[in-house]
């Protein structure tokens, strides 16, 4: 689906899903002036063109026991193709999510852990892949994600 396929009131959608994807169609369609049955078209097309690829729930990791995120940087031997890099962290229940990265460095590593400890035990792991020649580790202080209120401002 190309961008021109994509009007301005499949992107409120997408925004109102973003920001709540629980929303029900009607309230969906009472926001975008248009029926019910016109949002679930809309909705359906946006599915089946792979625009929307799923809906999904933000936890509060933090009252689970996994309140630290790190990001890690790693390094490889120049001879690491993708799919090691990839394989070396996606079995650490830790990582969330990693990113291949053109340039130095080679990826990062979203990392969630308990404590501090935890932290070290798991970026310890990493270091004894033998692929890795070095490792930079950012921890968060706090985070933003587009479709969510900045901590203590009003909606």
């Amino acid at each position: 689906m190309t961008d021109e396929l994509i009007d301005a009131t499949d992107r409120e959608i997408l925004t109102l899903l973003r920001e709540d994807a629980r929303r029900t169609l009607s309230d969906i369609a009472s926001r975008v002036t248009l029926s019910t049955a016109a949002v679930k078209r809309r909705v359906d097309r946006l599915q089946e063109a792979g625009v929307i690829t799923g809906f999904t729930v933000q936890i509060d990791h933090a009252k689970l026991g996994w309140g630290i995120e790190a990001f890690t940087q790693l390094r490889f031997f120049g001879t690491t193709n993708v799919d090691e890099i990839v394989q070396t962290t996606t079995r650490m229940p830790e990582a969330q999510a990693v990113f291949t990265i053109a340039g130095d460095p080679d990826a990062l590593v979203w990392l969630r852990v308990r404590d501090m400890q935890h932290l070290q035990r798991t970026i310890d792991e990493l270091r004894r892949s033998h692929r890795i020649t070095s490792t930079k580790t950012l921890i968060v202080l706090d985070s933003w994600t587009r479709g969510q209120q900045w901590p203590g401002t009003a909606p």
